[in-house]
């Protein structure tokens, strides 16, 4: 594989990215897993039509399991 010609630009981002790289990994989280193609397009189309993202499911999903797991131990 060819790399493209260094330009100012790619030069300045690849800095940028190197220089903040700890900071962003501190920050974020990325969870690399994967469901069923036919879930996923149905979450998909739940979230467009709603206007929700992806990390308002996660959060109310989370908010919930929690109430159920808190609630199961009673």
């Amino acid at each position: 594989m060819e790399l493209k010609e260094n330009t100012p630009a790619r030069i300045s981002r690849r800095k940028y990215e190197e220089t903040h790289k700890t900071e962003r990994k501190s920050q974020y989280k990325v969870w690399g897993t994967s469901i069923d193609r036919k879930f996923a397009e149905e979450i998909e189309e739940f979230l467009i039509k709603h206007k929700l993202s992806k990390v308002d499911l996660i959060s109310a999903g989370f908010a919930r399991l929690k109430e159920y797991v808190e609630n199961k131990k009673e």
